[in-house]
């Protein structure tokens, strides 16, 4: 079953940036490891929404690398699923580092600017 996706009246911490990038993503799941790739179309500070090549449950964590514009390696973050729609699914990033969210608030602005 389908989780419904944050309607336009949702409360967001930070603003959504559209983007055009590789995210690859691991879950641990029924005693087995299970990546897939997907390509995501926005990003905040606090999370990312992505088309996925299979289907998340909301509430699964997960493993993700993400390369973001103007870094030179994928980030690697954990992420809770908020929501999913088909193969598409919104996440919410988990505890950062500071480098972390430095580099993505970094590639936020960036992303900001280039409107």
């Amino acid at each position: 079953m389908s989780g419904a996706s944050p309607g336009p009246t949702s409360k967001r911490r930070f603003p959504r940036h559209p983007v055009d990038i590789r995210i690859a993503v691991t879950v641990f799941r029924g005693g087995e490891t299970i990546s897939m790739w997907g390509r995501s179309n926005e990003i905040a500070e606090d999370g990312i929404g992505a088309t996925l090549t299979e289907e998340l449950e909301p509430g699964e964590v997960v493993s993700m690398e993400v390369s973001l514009p103007l870094s030179s390696y994928p980030l690697k973050l954990r992420a809770i699923v908020r929501y999913r729609d088909g193969l598409r699914h919104g996440f919410e990033f988990l505890i950062q580092h500071a480098a972390q969210r430095d580099t993505l608030r970094r590639a936020c602005e960036v992303l900001s600017a280039g409107r």
